[in-house]
């Protein structure tokens, strides 16, 4: 017998319960549902009595089994919303989170309405940052950098999906920009230290380790950003990073200690500290 849309999900929602909250267990379950049956979440609530498709209900069961797994809902779908767009992702890139929204909001702050202003977006990944800022900012120069191949591939894609225009070069870090500079420098780097127990946890397991991992204690490539980048940035300029809930005092030494001045701090939508920034204004930063 042909199981209905509503047992289908029943189900899974149990399932996926055995090992998450229950509200995310049904949320996941609709979401993979919904991607399964090529259908909106509106219409699987119109139509849970409706018998489902054969072969959509054996790739349901074949995602969840995945998801029960641990495999993140992001990759199992193929994409993922991110500042009210809908970005495509994969495992070569990070999966873009609400906190990195906030990094985003910082941004669009710095960068007044129709002025042609040069921002870096330092390790891409999905693209997800300098599209957003692209996207909100058109009169900007959004230049991007990843060292992957497949991210910029990936970033790329989105940003020709979502007809905006992105700068997109492989560098590891600021290497292949040369002498240029910029207004604002934006980067969300790896800052989870090595060891950290919950990269053997949950979504992370599947996400690209050298994108999350930096070094002992999660600051090698935060102290490498905060202390090159002054070379990378007109007088004035401002530098923002998203850092791990722990780090805040961390990045507010590094950028006092590399220049940076009239430091900035924001917290994510849990309230924790998230974002850290400063404006360069040390007296002998090259003329613009």
């Amino acid at each position: 017998m042909t199981a209905t849309v509503g047992a289908l999900f029943e189900k899974a929602a149990r399932d996926l319960a055995a090992d998450r909250d229950a509200a995310e267990a049904r949320r996941d379950a609709q979401v993979l549902l919904g991607f399964a049956l090529g259908v909106s979440r509106a219409w699987l609530t119109a139509h849970m009595d409706q018998a489902a498709d054969s072969e959509a209900a054996a790739k349901f069961q074949s995602l969840v089994t995945l998801r029960a797994n641990g495999h993140p809902v992001a990759y199992l779908i193929g994409v993922k919303e991110f500042f009210g767009l809908t970005l495509r992702v994969t495992p070569d890139v990070l999966i873009p989170r609400p906190e990195t929204e906030e990094l985003v909001e910082a941004a669009l702050e710095r960068l007044p309405q129709g002025e042609s202003r040069k921002v870096v977006d330092l390790g891409t990944g999905s693209g997800c940052i300098a599209i957003a800022i692209a996207r909100e900012r058109p009169a900007a120069q959004v230049t991007a950098v990843d060292t992957s191949s497949p991210a910029l591939a990936l970033a790329r894609e989105n940003a020709a999906a979502l007809d905006v225009v992105v700068e997109f070069l492989q560098s590891d870090w600021f290497a292949a920009l040369g002498g240029r500079r910029f207004d604002l420098i934006v980067a969300n780097p790896p800052y989870v230290a090595a060891d950290d127990p919950h990269l053997r946890q949950g979504d992370l397991r599947f996400e690209p380790r050298a994108a999350l991992a930096a070094g002992t204690d999660g600051l090698a490539d935060l102290r490498r950003i905060a202390g090159t980048a002054p070379k990378y940035l007109h007088p004035g300029g401002w530098l923002l990073l998203e850092h791990g809930f722990d780090q805040a005092e961390a990045c507010r030494d590094l950028l006092h200690n590399t220049g940076f001045a009239e430091l900035v701090f924001r917290a994510d939508i849990a309230g924790l500290p998230r974002i850290a920034g400063g404006r360069l204004l040390t007296p002998d930063s090259p003329s613009r």
